[in-house]
Order: structure tokens, then C-alpha cells, then sequence
């Protein structure tokens, strides 16, 4: 049969989420929370090369670029093979009958990163997605959407915050009311605040993938028992709105001061949830004049860890190259603070 003509090719490019502080009161047991957390590059892409359909048995096809992969998919199937958050993202959009497309999916973020990866890949092809049907999704739009695949299709333990950092991007304290409800405030500061925060902030990836785990589960088995207002969750809460007031203020001291109270109160929910990887990583940051350093994501075993660093430029780069000498897994990932949140356009 012969190969579609491309019709017209769709980009669409979504930020990752670091510094989530807040974290855990962004969920079903918390009921209500308070987050706060920064959109960062590297992207996670999308490339979407859309046709007319026209009988070919491989009208859908992903490419999970990171994996090697290149596959058909059925929209209709009911049920999810390889990726099932990819393929329950293309089902839930409805793309209309007479569409075919190859979508190619990338992120320089490793993954199980703890830097809500899944949540950008998805914000990305939904953004994609929404381009081949009737009207356009607002980000907000984008966001309830990609949870409630990962939640109602996939029946997955999620928070929301990650969705809406890649949806609206920048720096962000994000209020839910009610879960799975948000109102996001974006955090509007001069260049300079902007540009000494990008500068300090470092990402260190622990060189394996992290995982919901058995701690996980105990640990949301007690928040569940202990009630929406128990003390533990207050802390976590507490820590969300330290940072959005020290981020206007341009405080550096008082933003690493609740990233550090921030993962303090992660150990007190388990202690396991900061990992020895972790606490090996911060202590030869304390060594390097490191002010802030906060467990991404729920925490526990592999994943990542945000660093703020002082003043001194020099000693930050003395820092990472510690680190990675400390560990031949650690790894520093550049990064830079994300303006825009997911972005669509047309090639």
C-alpha cells in the first residue's frame, strides 16, 4: 500500500517540575493543599506527523523515542500494552476516524527522574492531541485532563501538582480546595530575582529510577487514617507558602530554609523516603556552601534531588563535580527555568 502523504506536522514541548514543595498535600488523602514548585527545561517533546486515513492497518504509531520502540496502537482496544499512559492519552482525546498519525515522544530528563516526566510526556500529547480536534484546550484544561487519564483510566495513585506545572510552566504556588480542584498563582518576579534563582538551583539525578514503593503505600495508608488536617501535612503545607513569600522577596536564605524544613518533614513521614543517596548528596552539598536542598517528588529510593546553591558560582560547579566524583551513578542535569508552560505549534 502506498505510504500517506505528511499533512502537516505538530510540535508540541512541556516542562519538567523540580523544587515541589507542598508535596504529598497535592493528593485524594490530603484533600486539601498547598504546592509550590518550579517548571524547568529539559523538555519533554512531542512530534506529531499527522495523515489521512485511509485504510492502513498502522494508522496510529508511536515512537517511544528513550525506549527504542516504534509501535501500532488501537484507540479503541480498551486495553494498554507497551506505554499505557501514551496509549490511554490517544484513546481519551478521541482523534477523529478520518486521521492517521506517527507521534514521536522524547525527554533528556532519565526516567523515574521524581521530576513529574510522566506527567510533561502527557501534557505534551494531549496538547498535540487537542490539535486535531474541534476547539482548543485552555492549560488548565490540559492539566485535568492528563490527571484524569493517569487517575480515571489508569487507576493510578497521583497528585495534580505535576499537570499543572507543565501546563502553565514558570514558578508557581498552586492552592487545591478541594481535591482534584486547582488554582494556580504564577509567581511574577524581576529578571534578577528570575535569573539568580536559575543560576543557584541545581538538579542532581541519583542514577536510578525511582518507584512507587511499599513505603509509599504505608505512607499514604497512615496520612489516610490520620485525617486531611493532621500535623504532618500542615508542615508540607506550611513549607508552599514560605517558598512563594521568599521567591517574591527575592530571599534566597528563607526559600533554601523550606526546602530543607520541606525534606525534613518528608523523613518524618517515613524515614526511608529520604533515601541514603539522598542524605550522601546533601551533606557534600552543605560542604560546597549549598542552602537549600529538597527530595523530589515523593521521595524514597532513586530519583532526584534539587540543590539551591549560594552566592559563589565557582562553588557550585566545585560542588557537582564532588558529587559526581562521589558516585559514578550521580549525575548533574542542566537546567533552566521554563518561561511557558506546554507550547503547540504547527512546523
Amino acid at each position: 500500500m502506498r505510504k500517506a502523504k505528511v499533512l502537516k506536522t505538530i510540535n508540541s514541548v512541556a516542562p519538567i517540575r523540580i523544587c515541589d514543595n507542598g508535596g504529598w498535600t497535592d493528593t485524594w488523602f490530603s484533600g486539601h493543599g498547598k504546592i509550590f514548585n518550579i517548571g524547568v527545561y529539559p523538555y519533554a517533546e512531542v512530534q506529531m506527523h499527522v495523515m489521512e486515513y485511509t485504510g492502513q492497518k498502522d494508522r496510529i504509531i508511536i515512537h517511544a523515542e528513550n525506549y527504542g520502540e516504534r509501535y501500532v496502537v488501537n484507540p479503541q482496544a480498551g486495553s494498554y500494552d507497551k506505554h499505557p499512559l501514551l496509549e490511554a492519552a490517544i484513546e481519551y482525546m478521541r482523534v477523529p476516524d478520518n486521521v492517521a498519525f506517527e507521534v514521536n515522544i522524547y525527554s533528556e530528563a532519565p526516567s523515574g527522574c521524581s521530576t513529574g516526566t510522566s506527567a510533561a510526556v502527557t501534557v505534551a500529547l494531549v496538547g498535540a492531541l487537542d490539535t486535531l480536534t474541534p476547539g482548543r484546550m485552555t492549560p488548565h484544561e490540559i492539566a485535568r485532563t492528563a490527571h484524569a487519564i493517569e487517575t480515571d483510566m489508569l487507576k493510578q495513585q497521583c497528585g495534580i501538582q505535576d499537570q499543572f506545572c507543565s501546563a502553565y510552566g514558570g514558578i508557581n504556588y498552586i492552592e487545591m480546595p478541594s481535591y482534584p480542584q486547582a488554582v494556580v498563582s504564577q509567581i511574577q518576579v524581576s529578571n534578577n530575582i528570575w535569573w539568580e534563582l536559575e543560576r543557584r538551583l541545581a538538579l542532581i539525578f541519583l542514577g536510578q529510577t525511582h518507584s512507587s514503593s511499599s513505603v509509599h503505600e504505608m505512607v499514604i495508608k497512615d496520612l489516610e487514617g490520620a485525617g486531611p488536617d493532621c500535623a504532618k501535612l500542615e508542615d508540607l503545607r506550611g513549607t508552599a507558602e514560605r517558598s512563594k513569600n521568599a521567591v517574591y522577596a527575592g530571599d534566597f536564605i528563607a526559600l533554601g530554609r523550606a526546602m530543607i524544613d520541606n525534606a525534613a518533614a518528608q523523613k518524618r513521614l517515613h524515614p526511608k523516603l529520604v533515601s541514603d543517596d539522598a542524605a550522601a548528596i546533601i551533606e557534600i552539598a552543605k560542604g560546597h556552601g549549598a542552602i537549600g536542598w529538597k527530595i523530589n517528588g515523593a521521595g524514597g529510593e532513586g530519583g532526584s534531588v534539587t540543590l539551591l546553591c549560594g552566592p559563589d558560582l565557582s562553588q557550585k560547579r566545585s560542588m557537582i563535580k564532588a558529587i559526581e566524583a562521589s558516585n559514578p551513578i550521580f549525575r548533574n542535569i542542566p537546567i533552566y527555568l521554563s518561561r511557558y508552560g506546554v507550547r503547540v505549534w504547527e512546523a
